[in-house]
């Protein structure tokens, strides 16, 4: 399998390099922004490690690039950065991370997330391809359609974007309408106990659904498709008035 390292610092790349070739992974390097763009585009590595701060562009901006290209959208994306507030980390999974690992890092951990971000990679992916099961199956209701197989949404017939994050948490509440779901419940469904996540994460995730949902349908009515259910967290409603949409 194949990684992209994308960082300026060149001690640092060979240093993941090494410990990512001793585990067998192909990998591939990048010093600045327009290198890893080009390289995402035409190599289509399995995963990316991206440092935010590159002298170019910053990797927030490189993520949100690559998640709104359908053609590289679906590459799974570590943050690796000495940015470690929670706004930073928050950004980065709103953007479509699928981890953020905060610099210095033992390699030991590095390697850890990369495996672990791609075993769910993978596993996603079988699903794609093997017969359908009932989560896999189409979701259509108050006008939105969702193809857990091809991951694909759109409101009547109006494409939708999601990050990998945001379509889980959107797929796995329309999959239970009417049922309530804590944050701690949503992390555990989608991703598995042990993901370095916080619930305020979450909240963050469901605002930026909100707000393509309310930007695809062209009513900001769209955006309650998601109902916030205070001090417990959130579910996808059963019934919804758009105005005759």
């Amino acid at each position: 399998m194949t990684i992209l390292v994308v960082d300026d610092e060149i001690p640092i790349i060979e240093l993941i390099k090494y410990n990512l070739q001793k585990e067998g992974f192909t990998v591939l390097t990048a010093e600045n922004g327009t290198q890893a763009l080009n390289l995402a585009r035409t190599e289509k590595p399995d995963l990316m490690l991206l440092d935010l701060m590159l002298p170019d562009m910053g990797g927030f901006d490189i993520c949100r690039i690559l998640r709104n290209d359908t053609n590289t959208a679906h590459i799974p994306i570590i943050m690796a950065t000495a940015k470690s507030a929670d706004t930073d980390i928050v950004s980065g999974l709103e953007l479509g991370a699928d981890d953020y690992i905060t610099k210095p890092f033992s390699p030991k951990v590095l390697v850890a997330r990369v495996k672990t971000v791609l075993r769910r990679s993978q596993e996603q992916q079988a699903r794609q391809t093997s017969p359908q099961s009932k989560e896999d199956q189409l979701i259509s209701i108050h006008g939105l359609s969702i193809i857990p197989h091809k991951f694909e949404t759109s409101f009547k017939g109006t494409p939708i974007v999601f990050s990998a994050t945001e379509f889980s948490i959107l797929h796995h509440l329309a999959s239970h309408p009417g049922r309530v779901f804590s944050r701690i419940q949503i992390i555990n469904d989608i991703k598995g106990s042990s993901y370095p996540v916080t619930e305020r994460s979450i909240d963050v995730q469901i605002l930026s659904i909100r707000k393509k949902l309310a930007e695809a349908a062209g009513n900001p009515a769209a955006a309650n498709m998601i109902e916030t259910v205070r001090g417990v967290g959130y579910r996808f409603v059963e019934e919804l008035d758009l105005g005759g949409q």
